[in-house]
């Protein structure tokens, strides 16, 4: 079996731009099978403040309640996930990729439509033939690290036309 490199960060390269693009050019250029596995308190625990969600912590480990889970929920799986997703596929790495949409009569902003070649038809297999089921989000990027809200629907249909 070939060797897998896993690497974890957490809040000290998370809440710092530097330091995130600084990991995100070094992880993509390793060699070979990597994954990587994110946290990211700092960001969970300023924003459960703004939502009036105290954070309590012991011993470093934070207390989770049900109100508390769905922000580091939020925060874990949803922004900082698709940040590093966006800058990881800036460098290289494969994401699912997407063109910010034009502007015309309306100026929709950050919403992105799936790019042609988008999906990667050939991983997608890989991961359904191994019995795995991926799972989409409606959060693209376009491969230069920009987030792009892109239609479920769109989605969809751009991976069930690859597959």
């Amino acid at each position: 079996m070939e060797r897998i490199t896993v690497v974890k960060i957490g809040g000290n390269v998370i809440d710092s731009p530097e330091a995130t693009a600084r990991f995100v050019e070094a992880f993509a250029a390793l060699e070979g099978p990597k994954l990587l596995v994110h946290g990211g308190g700092k960001l969970a625990t300023r924003l459960a403040a703004q939502l009036g969600i105290e954070s309590r912590m012991v011993d470093g480990r934070r207390i989770t309640d049900r109100e508390t889970l769905d922000v580091v929920t939020m925060v874990y799986a949803g922004l900082i996930n698709k940040r590093l997703v966006a800058a990881l596929s800036a460098a290289g790495c494969d994401a699912v990729t997407s063109v910010r949409r034009a502007a015309g009569a309306v100026d929709y902003g950050y919403v992105g439509d799936i790019a042609e070649g988008g999906v990667n038809v050939e991983l997608l297999r890989t991961l359904l033939d191994a019995g795995l089921t991926p799972v989409f989000s409606a959060i693209t990027c376009d491969g230069r690290g920009t987030l792009l809200n892109t239609n479920a629907d769109s989605v969809a249909s751009a991976v069930a036309v690859a597959a």
